[in-house]
């Protein structure tokens, strides 16, 4: 696929091939039968309430109709990664951008920016949950004030990464994942649950500090009790960015 018809700036859902829809089939099958024992109940519990399933590539305004009635949540169409401003206002605003293409077969395991499979796949499901919400919310309205700090936002990137994108949630003797871009990739998920990859407590300040990159696998995951410990951690978060 060329780029022009990859990154539509809005969603039209007529222009979708078959290849498209076979793309979408084929990695949503993949991955929620490799998840099933590995992911958080609350991201299973979400597919089901923003109505997900592997015949149809979602369509965003059915999906926001939902996303309405849990929490009032929206997903709005980008064309690629948004700038750092755009990003946060929107969650400010209850918004997630989100892209609308889709990779193509022969990109099927590895793509260089995220696609819709991630940003609607990985991400979208828990924008049902209210207290995952709460604490996204928050985020977005913390950078806001400090938007022209280029050192702050850089920290709250880093907290947005190793929760939102790659975070991991304790539920009894196992480790379970609820970051996207774990989520959204098969090796990703098998590093992160496994011996081969570091797992910290989760510690606000420390993750505040801790560089990331994101062109290889993480090598370090950090591990929250629930989705209300996240929100629980929002006061020592704006006092760091004071």
């Amino acid at each position: 696929m060329d780029n022009s018809r990859k990154r539509p700036t809005e969603q039209i859902y007529s222009d979708y091939t078959q290849e498209d829809f076979e793309v979408w089939k084929l990695l949503y099958n993949r991955q929620m039968n490799f998840l099933t024992d590995k992911v958080a109940d609350e991201f299973i519990e979400a597919i089901d309430q923003v109505g997900f399933n592997s015949e149809e590539i979602p369509n965003f305004e059915k999906v926001n109709q939902r996303l309405d009635v849990c929490t009032g949540w929206k997903i709005k169409t980008v064309p690629n990664i948004a700038d750092a401003d755009v990003f946060f206002e929107n969650l400010a605003n209850k918004t997630f951008t989100a892209t609308c293409w889709l990779r193509s077969m022969d990109e099927i395991d590895y793509l260089e920016e995220p696609d819709m499979f991630h940003d609607v796949f990985a991400h979208t499901p828990l924008l049902s949950n209210e207290a995952y919400t709460d604490f996204f919310q928050a985020m977005g309205a913390i950078a806001l004030n400090v938007i022209d700090d280029p050192a702050k936002v850089k920290m709250l990137q880093r907290l947005y990464w190793f929760t939102i994108e790659f975070g991991l949630i304790q539920r009894g003797d196992d480790l379970k994942i609820y970051g996207a871009g774990i989520i959204s990739s098969k090796g990703e998920s098998e590093h992160a649950l496994s011996d081969a990859s570091e797992k910290r407590t989760y510690d606000v300040e420390q993750i505040m500090a801790h560089d990331f990159r994101t062109d290889i696998i993480q090598d370090t995951y950090y591990v929250i009790e629930s989705f209300d410990e996240l929100t629980s951690s929002l006061p020592r978060i704006k006092e760091l960015v004071a």
